[in-house]
């Protein structure tokens, strides 16, 4: 698979810029557009998927962002809390969770970093490895907790990040 070469190859700068803010961002639309010549520059294809998953009485929404190519497939999931805007209807709330989720799956997917003046980071710095985020680690904490094999104070075994570990306690 050429991953490792369109990883290296992909330069998709901050387009758009929130004047509210003061700060510069990308979105899944602008990742899409500086990946589609490499795409096929490289003969992968890209889907993207979304589904509905519930942790407790909380409503996620996952993105899957799957690369494919005649050697294997490659997937990572990005998610997004699903809930009211003001002055949103529900199906706007939901396209956008669904723009949130997909950006971070694709950010995954193609090593895209967005610690550098990020809105969504506390406080804008690189993560330590181990606060990264591992989607199966959250998964499994998901459907842990779903079949009753583990409490939300049992948490800590499945080595979550503190958001991860705020966001199944919280359900």
């Amino acid at each position: 698979m050429n991953l490792l070469k369109l990883q290296a190859e992909l330069k998709c700068p901050k387009g758009s810029f929130n004047s509210f803010g003061k700060y510069k961002y990308r979105s899944a639309e602008q990742i899409l557009e500086s990946l589609k010549p490499l795409l096929q520059k490289h003969e992968l294809q890209l889907t993207l998927t979304d589904d509905i998953v519930e942790v407790g009485s909380k409503l996620f929404l996952k993105a899957t962002a799957r690369l494919a190519s005649e050697s294997g497939l490659v997937e990572v999931n990005g998610f997004a809390e699903l809930g009211d805007h003001k002055g949103m209807s529900s199906e706007q709330c939901t396209g956008t969770a669904s723009s949130y989720a997909r950006k971070y799956a694709l950010n995954g997917l193609f090593l895209i970093d967005e610690t550098e003046s990020d809105p969504d980071s506390k406080d804008n710095s690189q993560p330590k490895a181990k606060d990264s985020i591992s989607d199966e680690r959250f998964v499994k904490a998901i459907e842990a907790i779903k079949q009753g094999k583990a409490k939300k104070t049992d948490l800590n075994k499945f080595e979550l990040t503190a958001e991860q570990t705020k966001v199944l306690a919280s359900c």
